[in-house]
């Protein structure tokens, strides 16, 4: 008997969240299910539910894997370069399969479920916001911005225009919006 081996442990929750991706981007947040990803990884339904509580939550996680820490912020000590590449980097994150398609059908969902939304915050806007809340926060304390100004609401704005325009406009996250972005952020906040 020539018997594939099971996969386990991570790299069995590896290929549950590729799969979740692929099912997802062929069927929207509305037509996945658990029972539809268990059938195409050949696993039973508890062998999802021993790792995620919810479609949500599997959706979610497999999303966070493909958001990578390669898109976190470089730090070259000049904020504005920093923003501008990052931005241009991950734009097209937002608009390409998986991560575009996907995670605008769990926006949407998110409208009318409170906690994915809330999961949605957690897992994934909290940690852009925060990221880009580190990012010019380092820079306030190296004297590229002014001093004693709460960075908080202006790292939420950064990301906001961004992914407004991104996730729910037709217009694109380029070169030119960026850079009046971020004139606009070193008019008022550059030292």
């Amino acid at each position: 008997m020539n018997a594939t081996p099971r996969r386990r442990g991570a790299a069995r929750t590896d290929e549950l969240l590729e799969v979740t991706l692929e099912l997802a981007v062929e069927v929207g947040y509305a037509g996945l299910s658990i029972e539809a990803v268990a059938r195409r990884a050949g696993v039973g339904k508890h062998t999802i539910y021993r790792r995620w509580p919810s479609k949500a939550a599997l959706l979610l996680d497999a999303l966070s894997r493909v958001w990578t820490a390669d898109l976190n912020y470089r730090g070259t000590g000049d904020v504005r370069a920093d923003l501008r590449e990052q931005f241009l980097r991950s734009a097209p994150a937002l608009a390409t399969t998986p991560i575009g398609p996907v995670y605008r059908a769990v926006i949407a969902e998110a409208q009318s479920d409170e906690a994915l939304r809330a999961t949605l915050h957690e897992m994934f806007l909290a940690n852009v916001e925060q990221s880009t809340l580190d990012r010019i926060t380092r820079a306030q304390q190296a004297g590229e911005l002014v001093p004693d100004v709460d960075l908080t609401f202006a790292a939420e704005v950064l990301c906001g225009a961004l992914y407004y325009r991104g996730l729910l406009s037709t217009r694109p996250i380029d070169e030119a919006a960026v850079d009046s972005l971020l004139d606009m952020f070193m008019a008022a906040y550059g030292a």
